[in-house]
């Protein structure tokens, strides 16, 4: 997993609790990297399941909850950190029609080597837009989290469903509806 994920997930938990929590949830995570993250390094994704799995057992919040939060934060922060991976969209459909064409495409010319989840259209109108995710992370939280933060940041509302379409939660459909 990019560093860059993790770097932002340690502000997150620095930004909404504080940075003594960050100190705590690196501790009770013990992991190899002792929590020196850099956003162009490639890190296990088995430390990101540590940090939130200690936060989650500091704060008292489900994993699931914390992972959704930090998919609403990351929106925020790629948009402000790479403005142009959403220049030129008027709403939060566009950019999530464009995740693949477009964004990905734009990930990997920063980060290579970056391991994106593949994210499909399978329908889209005016006011319902419905995408498959499919990822070995089973991260369909983060996603939700970024589709709300999309939602969010160009100030519309909507309703997310999320049908898992498999056990091990690697492959979900969302349909998105405006309200």
């Amino acid at each position: 997993m990019k560093g860059v994920v993790f770097t932002e997930f340690l502000e997150m938990v620095e930004s909404r609790f504080s940075a003594d929590m960050v100190d705590d949830i690196i501790e009770d995570a013990g992991i190899k990297s002792g929590g020196a993250y850099t956003a162009v390094g490639s890190y296990p994704f088995a430390e990101m399941v540590a940090l939130v799995t200690a936060l989650s057992q500091r704060s008292g919040l489900e994993p699931q909850a914390l992972i959704y939060a930090f998919g609403h934060y990351l929106f925020g922060r790629f948009a402000l950190l790479y403005p142009y991976s959403i220049q030129g969209c008027s709403n939060a459909f566009m950019v999530l029609s464009n995740i693949e064409k477009h964004i990905h495409q734009e990930v990997h010319k920063l980060y290579p080597d970056a391991q994106l989840p593949h994210i499909e259209v399978l329908s889209s109108d005016e006011r319902c837009l419905t995408l498959l995710y499919r990822s070995p992370r089973c991260l369909a939280p983060l996603a939700s989290g970024l589709i709300q933060g999309a939602l969010d940041h160009f100030g519309e509302q909507g309703r997310i469903v999320v049908e898992p379409l498999n056990d091990e939660g690697s492959k979900v459909r969302f349909v998105v509806e405006l309200v």
